[in-house]
């Protein structure tokens, strides 16, 4: 096969794409892109696509292409791209709310849909997505009412949008919806339907055509049916067809595992018939410096840790990864990913020059460099943290375990696969915090089961005079820092909330009073609960700035102060009836320090800063968060709230775009 960029060339010559319009030429190439990969994809995306307008079938495709791959959150961001020039275009919406609904985002996508069922009532597609949302909803709620409401409503909407054209993936959705309900002969007789349209369409279809959608829908159909061996069989055909479509798979096993709940059918069956590939996170020693007193991992060890890494990804079914790029372990891991065709997604702790100068150039041999520039061009996202490296390094290392975590769980989250965690370890305490013993400290902390390649192990069966050495000093007692403690008295991992009030340079004279000892009043009172005991507490003009130890107070004290705001009366109070708040949430190492000037304790950095610049952005009555703050909150699991992804955000005073987040209440019982 070409390699993407010579594909790209050949058809851009003007003698081979003759009369062919500019977007044919893109879809084409996102066409090309997909058969290399998903960092071919955002090349194309990043360089071609996204600095400029094109026709709406652009962004469709592409979209859909990031869909198939099991990338909602990339093709949210296409298909907004999209809205924007193309406000009106229904298929770009209905891919938006797709989109939503596959990264969580279902009450948003449930109100995209439902404004685009008003616009056209007898659209199958807006029908059947509607219906999924509700499917979604069901499935989230916790109060019966609820449920039943959301399921009767799924139900209803397939239904409804099979009726207009006949299509099989309606079809079949109100076959599962009505088993779900109980309506078990009806549910088999409208399966038994749309298995003979499928058989007939199996028929006629062309060799060259994607018929995933056809066998899966077989595999459904024969699974409603009670018919295990059929079902078997079709999904298996389905999975091999679509072996990188994870976005489809992911779909399918949850219908898949819905049924076998209500039939009472073993999970495990309909797990081993669809082999999601799971997402791992992970860490593990660099190479040995040279003159290392005591050896931990020289340079020799290189191919039987390559080897180990390459067979448990293969014993653990893991293609999606995730982890930094130092040179020794992390590189290593990469590589064993690309040579397994694996999915890259790599978190630098700061900026790549100073990450280079201090993580891949201290080793002279082993082409650390070219090796980390190729993982790097090979990875479907880079994200560096936003900020230097300082004194306390150890901080942004802890920092970054942190990050790829949670966006690593975000991601097994959206598959509905499994998240594992696989470091090469020698199971000492290492020589600075914040590193491989650290990570596995934090992750066994959210209790995550840690795969760890025994690094001591291998050093003993192949260099068993360096391994004594090694265990010798493995004798000599270390004290390490739990990460959810301070490893720097002065630079600390913080969640930040920065608010602001709408309009307050509008306050007539009169009002500023009551907006102290009302407004102000009420937000103190709201602080001072044990539940939140912010750090830091601090205002200015219409300014609120607090600091918290754990995003999971950061965002509980947001969503309770939009809460505050919008319940009272504060016409009553001699204030505007709409006053109301932009609330922006982050989390980072920042710097604690003493104000010399007020005496109070305060936190400073390039994280505040960050912070600040999201709360301008954020609409009124809303609380948005930055990438940091969601992936953390995934992190450790927090349930209290949730956070919906919005797209690529420009901030305010033109500090550049990044991925931000909705954080909403937990809407479990809605």
């Amino acid at each position: 096969m070409l390699e993407f960029t010579e594909s790209r060339e050949l058809r851009l010559n003007p003698e081979i794409t003759g009369q062919i319009s500019e977007s044919q030429l893109l879809i084409q190439e996102i066409q090309a892109a997909a058969k290399v990969g998903l960092s071919a994809l955002m090349a194309l995306w990043q360089g071609s696509i996204r600095p400029q307008r094109h026709q709406p079938e652009v962004y469709q495709t592409l979209g859909d292409v990031f869909l198939l791959a099991g990338e909602p959150l990339i093709g949210y961001d296409v298909l907004a791209e999209g809205r924007k020039y193309w406000p009106q275009n229904l298929r770009i919406r209905q891919l938006l709310a797709l989109a939503l609904a596959r990264s969580g985002a279902t009450i948003s996508a449930n109100l995209l849909l439902q404004e685009l069922v008003k616009e056209q009532p007898r659209n199958e597609e807006t029908l059947g997505l509607l219906a999924r949302t509700h499917k979604d909803l069901w499935i989230q709620a916790t109060a019966t009412a609820s449920q039943r409401l959301h399921l009767r409503l799924a139900a209803q909407y397939y239904q409804q949008a099979y009726q207009i054209n006949q299509s099989i993936w309606t079809g079949i959705n109100a076959a599962t919806m009505a088993l779900l309900q109980g309506k078990t002969e009806y549910a088999q007789a409208f399966a038994q339907q749309v298995r003979g349209q499928c058989l007939v369409q199996l028929e006629t279809i062309e060799p060259t055509a994607d018929h995933y959608w056809l066998l899966a829908t077989l595999g459904e159909a024969a699974l409603i049916l009670q018919h295990e061996s059929e079902a078997a069989d079709y999904y298996g055909q389905a999975v091999e067809v679509g072996h990188k479509q994870f976005g489809n798979l992911s779909s399918s096993r949850r219908n898949a595992l819905l049924i076998a709940q209500c039939l009472k059918i073993d999970s495990s069956l309909v797990n081993g018939w669809f082999q999601l590939p799971r997402v791992v996170v992970f860490c593990g020693h660099m190479i040995d410096q040279p003159g290392r007193a005591v050896p931990r991992f020289p340079p020799s060890l290189e191919p039987r840790v390559y080897e180990a890494i390459c067979d448990r990804l293969l014993q653990l079914n893991a293609c999606l990864g995730y982890a930094s790029a130092a040179c020794g372990s992390d590189i290593l891991f990469l590589e064993a990913l690309l040579a397994l065709k694996g999915e890259l997604h790599i978190v630098l702790p700061f900026q790549r020059e100073q990450f280079i100068q201090d993580s891949i150039e201290i080793v002279a041999d082993g082409s650390w460099r070219d090796r980390f520039e190729r993982v790097i061009a090979k990875a479907a996202e880079v994200i560096v943290a936003p900020h230097r490296k300082t004194l306390a390094a150890e901080v942004s290392y802890e920092y970054s375990h942190r990050l790829l975590h949670g966006l690593a769980k975000i991601r097994a989250r959206q598959l509905g696969t499994d998240l594992l965690t696989l470091t090469v370890w020698n199971g000492q305490l290492g020589d600075n915090r914040g590193g491989t013993a650290s990570a596995v400290s934090y992750w066994r902390q959210w209790s995550e089961e840690v795969d760890v390649i025994d690094l001591a192990a291998l050093l003993k069966q192949s260099y068993p005079t360096l391994a004594l050495r090694s265990e010798a000093e493995a004798s000599v007692p270390k004290t390490i820092v739990a990460p959810t403690e301070s490893i720097s008295r002065d630079r600390q991992i913080r969640a930040l909330l920065f608010a602001d009030v709408v309009d307050f340079a509008k306050l007539a004279e009169e009002q500023f009073i009551p907006f102290v000892d009302c407004f102000l009043s009420e937000v103190a009172e709201l602080s001072n609960r044990p539940a939140y005991r912010p750090l830091l507490r601090n205002t200015w003009g219409d300014a609120l700035y607090f600091v918290f130890a754990r995003v999971q107070q950061a965002g509980s004290f947001a969503l309770a102060l939009c809460s505050l705001i919008q319940r009272i009366d504060w016409a009553a109070k001699g204030l505007p009836p709409d006053l109301n708040l932009r609330i922006a949430l982050h989390a980072g190492p920042v710097h604690r320090s003493l104000d010399p000037i007020s005496g109070q304790e305060n936190y400073m950095g390039t994280h505040v800063n960050y912070a600040a610049r999201i709360e301008p952005i954020t609409p009124p009555g809303k609380v948005y968060a930055s990438q940091a703050f969601a992936a953390i909150a995934a992190s450790e699991g927090i349930q209290d709230f949730s956070c919906e992804y919005v797209g690529q955000t420009p901030y305010a005073k033109q500090y550049g775009t990044f991925p931000t987040y909705h954080v909403r209440p937990d809407r479990s019982g809605f």
